[in-house]
């Protein structure tokens, strides 16, 4: 009989955590060098495909341009972010509580998923007008909302019969129902519902801004700057939107490791 020797299991783990994050890395840099290779010895015109190095030389020129253009489409991702959230979770709790509700709301926000973003953005741009960030930021609630119901109206159907009962037996109001079983029980799909949410609130963002508005984002600026035949600049600004993309998802992991993490200690 062995006995476990206690910490051995850490220490093995450590260096295989911290060494993980390596071969995307690697292949991240192989795949940039391969990039520029092909460009220059294949003679790829600009207007096809810049190389590398000259998408970071507009970086470095532009940057000082570049800062605040993503700063406004990633505030604007951020606000329908947090709005789309807040309503995707209080329309499953009323799909849940009740059923006449969910036959109603189901349908339509799953409809609303069908909608493309090049239909919405027009549309709410002729509502509210061309001089303002409203439209942009209803496009990204709407788009977040859709995953943000479906994983919570998942996770508030996965309950245990025991609770309900034991809900049913204390004569729990549905809304007492909802926030000591319901709710608690759909976190990790919430969580879930967050991070597949957050990133798609970046895409939503820039797209919308492809169709009029304010001329101060980063869909924007990459339109000027294609219009100009300026495509080193305009793969400056798709960089710049990756950058947010990933921004945006990591922040959403984070957030869904703690909330987890939190609920297991």
């Amino acid at each position: 009989m062995t006995r476990a020797v206690p910490g051995a299991a850490g220490v093995d783990a450590g260096p295989r955590r911290s060494g993980s994050g390596w071969p995307p890395v690697a292949f991240g840099v192989g795949l940039l060098a391969l990039w520029e290779l092909v460009v220059r010895l294949a003679g790829v015109p600009e207007f096809l495909l810049p190389a590398p190095s000259a998408i970071a030389e507009q970086v470095g020129a532009q940057f000082s341009v570049i800062l605040p253009t993503t700063a406004v489409t990633g505030g604007n991702a951020l606000v329908g972010l947090v709005a789309g959230f807040v309503l995707g979770v209080a329309l499953a709790l009323l799909a849940a509580g009740a059923r006449v509700v969910g036959e109603l709301v189901t349908p339509v926000v799953l409809a609303a998923s069908a909608v493309p973003i090049v239909a919405l953005a027009p549309v709410f741009t002729t509502m509210f007008g061309s001089t303002t960030e409203i439209p942009r930021r209803l496009v990204v609630t709407v788009v977040v909302t859709v995953p943000v119901f479906v994983a919570t109206a998942r996770g508030l159907r996965q309950v245990r019969p025991v609770h309900d009962e034991l809900m049913t037996a204390l004569a729990a109001t549905p809304w007492q129902h909802a926030r000591f079983v319901r709710l608690p029980g759909a976190v990790p799909h919430i969580m879930t519902g967050l991070r597949l949410a957050a990133p798609a609130a970046v895409i939503a963002s820039i797209v919308a801004e492809y169709f009029g508005g304010p001329q101060n984002g980063l869909g924007s600026r990459i339109t000027s700057a294609a219009a100009n035949t300026a495509y080193a600049r305009a793969w400056a600004f798709v960089a710049a939107s990756i950058a947010l993309g990933l921004l945006f998802h990591f922040a959403g992991l984070l957030v869904e490791r703690l909330v987890t993490r939190s609920r297991t200690t």
